[in-house]
């Protein structure tokens, strides 16, 4: 796989299908429950903890100040809850050796 290549639901879903039997519409909605569930954890302010992948993570970041860098005039950053995604090392032992 190159890396401009991207999984797409549709592909997870085709990949469930062929792998467990079930039907195609059937493997679609398993993805997106999947995907939902982890959507309304981490909206409730929960990580999400993938043995084996990785843990996307919650992280509030206050109030501070940003520069324009064409300008340089100084703009006040709104706080905000950002998400991050810390791989496990299993996921990046099997980056590194594909």
């Amino acid at each position: 796989m190159r890396s401009t290549d991207t999984l797409t639901r549709a592909e997870i879903a085709e990949a469930i299908h062929r792998k467990l039997g079930i039907s195609r519409a059937e493997s679609l909605a398993m993805v997106e429950a999947i995907l939902q569930h982890m959507c309304t954890a981490l909206s409730d302010g929960e990580n999400v903890k993938i043995s084996g992948f990785g843990t996307f993570l919650l992280r509030d970041k206050g109030e501070r100040v940003g520069r324009n860098p064409k300008t340089g005039v100084e703009v006040p950053i709104t706080p905000r809850r950002v998400m991050t995604f810390r791989a496990s090392q299993m996921l990046k032992d099997r980056i590194a050796t594909d």
